[in-house]
């Protein structure tokens, strides 16, 4: 294989192919322009470090999707971590400002076709709120637009826990956004 090789070109030709749908993936989880960006970068470098390491017992693509994967979770779990302690300086009387730019504040993804951006903020925030491994598998299938067999191959997860896990988070999200339009009206 010439990636493993180490060729400039087949590298080239990977990140020509892959550009986008990483991005679209990273920006499915993390919805702000710049940090997708910048996660999307983490990815390929963490594919070309360790692409000895890819056995071709799965696809090249899902192999760099479960990638994308994960580095979207550990940036948004640094952040969320990076909030709390802010959030903790504040009350602690520490003149720490806190950081009141949360990243689901800013959507601006093609693939979320809503009414108007307040719409899409309220739902990032309730996708935000389910469990990761709910929130992995509704963000892939209903934002990234995969199937349940490639969420299977990505998550590593069996056919049937992924959709346990769907069913799950749609319940979830119906409560959750049920509540929110309740206390609106």
């Amino acid at each position: 294989m010439e990636l493993k090789a180490g060729k400039q070109a087949a590298f080239s030709q990977l990140l020509d192919q892959y550009q986008q749908k990483v991005f679209g993936t990273c920006i499915s989880f993390i919805p702000n322009k710049e940090d997708a960006e910048d996660v999307a970068q983490e990815v390929f470098l963490e594919v070309f470090k360790s692409i000895h390491k890819f056995k071709g017992d799965s696809k090249l693509s899902t192999w760099i999707y479960k990638i994308a994967t994960n580095k979207c979770l550990e940036f948004i779990r640094k952040k969320n971590t990076k909030k709390r302690f802010a959030f903790m300086q504040t009350i602690l009387g520490n003149e720490i400002p806190l950081d009141k730019t949360s990243y689901f504040t800013e959507v601006n993804h093609p693939g979320v076709l809503l009414e108007n951006q307040e719409k899409s903020t309220i739902i990032f925030k309730a996708i935000n709120t389910l469990p990761e491994a709910q929130r992995v598998v509704f963000t892939l299938a209903k934002i990234d637009d995969k199937s349940y067999q490639e969420i299977v191959e990505i998550t590593g997860k069996s056919l049937s826990s992924v959709e346990s896990l769907m069913f799950r988070a749609k319940k979830g999200l119906q409560g959750k956004l049920e509540n929110f339009y309740k206390n609106e009206s």
